[in-house]
């Protein structure tokens, strides 16, 4: 049983697909593929099941991806252990960041951190917040900045940033030239959301059916700029931080407060709880903890 069997294993799993899996590796699809069906074949066992729409995981497939994980995470160690032993702030700090908070903080972060630790590599990887719990927990990045609540039971939990919610419109909208707004007010708009693997959609539509209505949705899309041009187009209005409207310099664009009750963005930095942490990781946690002022 080959080492890079098992990492493409892993990958088709989280990708859900084998040609997503091939779609974010230097790998082809029909690599994982082969990769796979070498697994089975050692192992005599069936991996995935293949009758059903979705490719899913059988029950020998749960039991070899759970303990693939823990094989790779104990290896992954051996680099963690001997930077220590050295005492020396180097090695490779892998972070995961949704793609919002990405554009918003993480310049002003890796400036600081390769300021204080130049030998230390920063490698972002840009996903969903639903999906950056996963890789924390698997072992696959070091930390993940993500909205908050988490779940304190698998992770260790740093509070990071708090935004406010603001509500974007177009500056002719009935909406602009109020001084606030309320969630009720908001019912019959067309919302423009992220998408469904973000966890600013599910809160964002939490929001709305707590105020007695179902959101229209007019667009989704994983970018904020995409959804604040959108806004500026006259396509619908949109919930995001405040602190999006700094970023961006579209004049047709506006943003109200939103009162009764004030919704706030809260985000941490989450950690897999009772594992190693190498010197680097800690003096970057440190760095982290400070949160974000502006130079």
């Amino acid at each position: 049983m080959e080492l890079r069997d098992l990492k493409s294993f892993i990958e088709v799993v989280n990708h859900q697909s084998f040609t997503k899996a091939a779609a974010h590796s230097y790998l082809s699809q029909p690599s994982f593929s082969k990769a796979v069906k070498k697994l089975e074949v050692e192992l005599n066992v069936e991996l995935f099941n293949r009758t059903t729409r979705h490719l899913q995981l059988t029950d020998a497939g749960q039991i070899v991806y759970q303990q693939a994980q823990k094989s790779l995470a104990a290896l992954s160690e051996i680099n963690n252990l001997l930077d220590d032993l050295r005492n020396v702030a180097f090695g490779e700090i892998k972070i995961g960041i949704p793609p919002l908070i990405g554009t918003l903080f993480f310049p002003i972060l890796a400036k600081r951190i390769q300021e204080k630790y130049p030998n230390v590599s920063l490698q972002l990887v840009e996903r969903g917040a639903k999906l950056i719990g996963q890789l924390v927990e698997n072992g696959q990045i070091d930390l993940g900045i993500v909205v908050l609540p988490e779940d304190d039971l698998k992770f260790t939990i740093r509070p990071f940033i708090t935004d406010e919610f603001v509500l974007y419109v177009h500056k002719q909208h009935p909406l602009a030239r109020k001084s606030s707004v309320t969630i009720p007010e908001l019912k019959g708009e067309k919302f423009i959301l992220f998408s469904e693997e973000f966890t600013l959609h599910d809160y964002i539509k939490d929001v709305c059916l707590g105020a007695g209505f179902m959101p229209e949705i007019a667009y989704q899309s994983s970018q904020w700029d995409l959804i604040t041009e959108l806004v500026s187009s006259e396509f619908g209005v949109a919930l995001l931080p405040k602190s999006i409207f700094q970023k961006q310099n579209n004049r047709n664009l506006q943003i109200v407060p939103i009162t009764e009750p004030t919704l706030y963005w809260r985000l941490g930095i989450i950690t897999k709880k009772d594992t190693y942490h190498s010197f680097a990781l800690r003096e970057v946690l440190k760095i982290l903890e400070n949160g974000i002022v502006e130079d």
